[in-house]
């Protein structure tokens, strides 16, 4: 009878705790168009830091890091990285896929970001690290760049963050496909 009590006790109290909730970054659409001599470009997992891979969205209050009660959607390195796929095809018109390549024929290029900073600080989300683009052809056409990107908050909640998010991964998607591609 005391497990039982005691059972029903724990239950009521997690059952009280308020219910998660939920953000999903938005679809952005890439507007324009940017040739690349690759026809197809196979985008590895994306490297984010401990923080940013997180299910909690976090923020930056001076050097300590906030966690909200409200979480991604989605896993945010499988999300983000299903995002740089979709908008390189987009801007590209290449084949474009995250990894592991789900075509016969293997990938002309290969697109891996490391992401340094994905924070939240101020009224800013920045977007920081690099990325490399390697020639699977063997032509030499490999590059490395930095990236150091920022997108102006309207305030620090989550759809804003989660907005700001999706513009910078279309930022950073155009800029690998300008400079990178």
């Amino acid at each position: 009878m005391r497990h039982i009590l005691a059972f029903l006790t724990l239950s009521v109290l997690f059952g009280c705790g308020s219910p998660d909730q939920f953000i999903a970054s938005p679809k952005v659409v890439a507007q324009e168009r940017i040739a690349t001599p690759f026809a197809s470009i196979e985008v590895a997992d994306i490297s984010l830091p401990a923080y940013a891979a997180r299910e909690e969205i976090s923020s930056s209050d001076d050097s300590v890091l906030v966690l909200s009660d409200t979480l991604w959607a989605d896993d945010p390195t499988r999300s983000i990285t299903l995002s740089l796929a979709r908008h390189l095809s987009e801007l590209t018109g290449a084949r474009v896929a995250s990894e592991p390549w789900p075509f016969d024929s293997l990938a002309q290029a290969r697109v891996e970001v490391r992401v340094e900073d994905l924070i939240v600080s101020g009224n800013a989300l920045r977007l920081s690290g690099q990325y490399f683009v390697v020639d699977l052809d063997g032509l030499g056409r490999d590059h490395a760049h930095l990236f150091d990107l920022s997108t102006t908050l309207a305030d620090n909640s989550a759809p804003t963050v989660a907005n700001a998010r999706a513009q910078a991964v279309l930022a950073l998607a155009t800029e690998i496909a300008r400079a990178g591609l």
